[in-house]
């Protein structure tokens, strides 16, 4: 069983400049065709101060921690035990191509269900921007962990 003694405790901390071509090739991967996710003239005629940032794309910066696997191994748990359960984002402002961002990432919740046979474990990502530390969006993501 995982140790609820870990909820509250902060995973990472880390800050990432949000890359232009790094946009294209997630815009191209997704299959975007809005010039205004790819070309920065396209961008700016729609009122953007540059390349707007696509809601998913942030859970790939939140991956560039200096260690992703962090709470799996904090916790201790088997990674070829895992599933991926949930995703959700809370948007407070859009951010674009050149920002400097901050990802705070805490554990927020465990528990179980079927009697321990599923265990969960909820991650709260809070993402700021550079002036000011003002809040950018709040991520949340559940794996789910197979006992048995």
């Amino acid at each position: 069983m995982i140790d609820k003694r870990h909820i509250g405790a902060l995973i990472s901390r880390h800050t990432v400049t949000v890359e232009a071509g790094r946009l294209r090739f997630f815009a191209k991967a997704t299959g975007q065709t809005d010039m205004r996710y790819v070309d920065e003239e396209a961008a700016r005629k729609a009122g953007y101060l540059s390349l707007p940032v696509p809601p998913t794309f942030l859970f790939c910066l939140e991956m560039e921690s200096p260690n992703p696997r962090a709470a799996v191994e904090r916790l201790n748990i088997d990674i070829g035990r895992i599933l991926h359960g949930e995703q959700q984002f809370s948007y407070h402002r859009m951010t674009f191509a050149g920002e400097r961002l901050t990802f705070e990432t805490s554990i927020a919740d465990i528990y179980e269900k079927k009697g321990g046979a599923l265990e969960f474990v909820v991650r709260k990502t809070r993402v700021t921007g550079a002036r000011d530390d003002d809040l950018v969006a709040d991520l949340r993501s559940v794996i789910v962990v197979r006992n048995g």
